[in-house]
């Protein structure tokens, strides 16, 4: 009997830490989930992207970084999708390139040499120089993580891609002002083909695809799906496509929070209307 009477004050306090503890985990995560969600708010307009359908092939996990937000996959061991924003309202100096490295949050170790001899770039997907202009260094330097890359043939990546890269920046964000981007890579609809095609661990994508918004309102897109195959000088209008078609070829849903009829017109039109592309069109690169 007194055995028992000595033990209950102390299983009453293993209660009572317990519970103290329960309530500060439950307090930190929703402190947590409110900051994540006023930074996926920030950085995704009308929503992160989501699926058409859940299939194995879907999952995936949103990593959150400094400027932008990066849709992991540790299946295709490759991002799906890359959301930032893009606006002129602040403009700092851009520092030197930093060096690529490893982002030790996915589980496959893709590193900086992954891809070395292979024939493929390492080719972001959050770009270096726009973000490192609007949102600092220190998102400067998250751009070169290896989550942040994708295998891209030279003539896309080190041209094609650069040019268009160089006009939303450089023409598209100075004139229209702020600019939702989304691009990630196209893969083979065909995944046991997807599966042999790769550089190390990640699957080498077929095509690529950028998607610019002008929110408010009345919404402006103009999208754009780039072939690995390109030779880097063709005319950035012959690639301009619906968002529509980008989510069939992706499976991915884009702007899940927009209304229903607000998101027929925006993602089903192609329109080059009010970008003025036809007048950067054949602008050469920076570097060409």
């Amino acid at each position: 009997m007194l055995s028992r009477l000595f033990r209950l004050p102390s299983w009453r306090g293993s209660l009572r830490r317990l519970g103290i503890a329960a309530l500060f985990a439950a307090v930190g995560s929703g402190l947590w989930y409110m900051e994540e969600r006023e930074v996926r708010e920030r950085l995704s307009w009308m929503g992160v992207p989501t699926w058409e359908r859940l299939t194995p092939l879907s999952l995936h996990r949103v990593l959150r970084n400094d400027g932008f937000l990066v849709g992991w996959s540790d299946v295709r061991v490759s991002p799906l999708w890359a959301s930032y924003v893009l606006s002129d309202d602040r403009a700092v100096d851009v520092g030197e390139r930093p060096g690529f490295r490893r982002d030790w949050r996915t589980l496959w170790p893709v590193t900086p040499d992954s891809y070395l001899r292979s024939g493929y770039d390492r080719g972001h997907l959050a770009p270096n120089y726009a973000i490192a202009r609007v949102h600092g260094p220190s998102a400067q330097y998250d751009t070169f993580l290896m989550s942040n890359m994708v295998p891209q043939r030279p003539d896309l990546n080190r041209r094609l891609w650069q040019r268009l890269e160089e006009v939303v920046i450089d023409r598209f964000v100075p004139r229209l002002g702020t600019l939702q981007v989304i691009d990630g890579p196209i893969f083979d609809s065909d995944f046991t083909r997807g599966v042999l095609r790769r550089v190390g661990l990640v699957e080498v994508p077929e095509a690529l695809y950028k998607i610019l918004v002008v929110p408010g309102e009345r919404p402006r897109a103009l999208a754009f799906v780039m072939p690995q195959n390109v030779h880097g000088d063709e005319p950035l209008d012959r690639f301009v496509v619906s968002i529509d078609r980008i989510e069939a070829l992706t499976g991915l849903d884009f702007f899940p929070n927009l209304p229903a009829s607000v998101e027929r017109e925006l993602e089903g039109r192609v329109s080059t209307r009010g970008w003025d592309l036809e007048a950067v069109a054949d602008l050469p690169g920076r570097f060409d």
